[in-house]
């Protein structure tokens, strides 16, 4: 059986060299396109057992590492590998501890994003070899990271409608649980993310580079 990607990224031509970069693998491959996040979103839910997801982080619908995040917590069995034009060595370290498997820059030439996929595939990490993760980071940002990662997958998708605005009473039909149960959940949330407020978390939230409120627009 082929191995099944998507690829989301909201430049045509560079969507185009990564399907050839893919199609060049042993036995070729599935792939499907989105060109933002909401097109990607919809991918994960229609394909969760895909085997890899090249995923830009500067795509329409999404700002920073928010898609990571919130992608992540839908589908953890789902690889992400980041795609991205950014080589900050900070930014490549809040990535691969929001979970994602790799971070291939888009200045690579064709071989090594064909050598960091097939790496991807195996099951390894693959990073860029000029990048150094040893800069020192924002202690208040690893400690978000920390309490990011705390969170259930439902937590996160409550804090992600939170974001958009959406009351109790919507988060609980489009999650199809009871308002009670969404209350718990927030206040879980909050709990977990040592605020006392929404809106509080959203500003909490923004230091990350993760917006619920762009990463959910479409």
């Amino acid at each position: 059986m082929r191995p099944l990607f998507i690829v989301a990224d909201d430049h045509p031509l560079f969507r185009g060299a990564l399907k050839e970069i893919l199609r060049s693998l042993p036995g070729g491959a599935d792939i499907v396109e989105a060109a933002d996040f909401g097109e990607a979103a919809a991918a994960l839910e229609r394909h969760g057992d895909a085997d890899l997801l090249l995923l830009d982080l500067a795509m329409p619908g999404t700002s920073g590492l928010s898609g990571l995040a919130l992608l992540r917590a839908e589908h953890p069995s789902v690889p992400i590998a980041i795609v991205s034009a950014s080589e900050d060595g900070q930014i490549i370290a809040r990535a691969l501890d929001l979970g994602a498997s790799g971070f291939i820059p888009k200045s690579a030439g064709f071989d090594e994003i064909r050598q960091a996929i097939e790496t991807l595939l195996r099951g390894d990490v693959w990073l860029p070899g000029n990048v150094s993760l040893d800069a020192p980071g924002d202690p208040e940002v690893s400690e978000l990271i920390v309490r990011m990662k705390s969170l259930t997958p439902q937590q996160t998708r409550v804090l992600s409608m939170l974001g958009r605005g959406l009351l109790n009473k919507q988060i609980a039909y489009e999650l199809g649980v009871s308002e009670p149960t969404i209350k718990a959940h927030v206040s879980a949330v909050l709990l977990k993310l040592g605020v006392d407020s929404r809106t509080q978390a959203v500003i909490r939230l923004s230091k990350l580079g993760v917006d619920p409120q762009s990463g959910l627009a479409n």
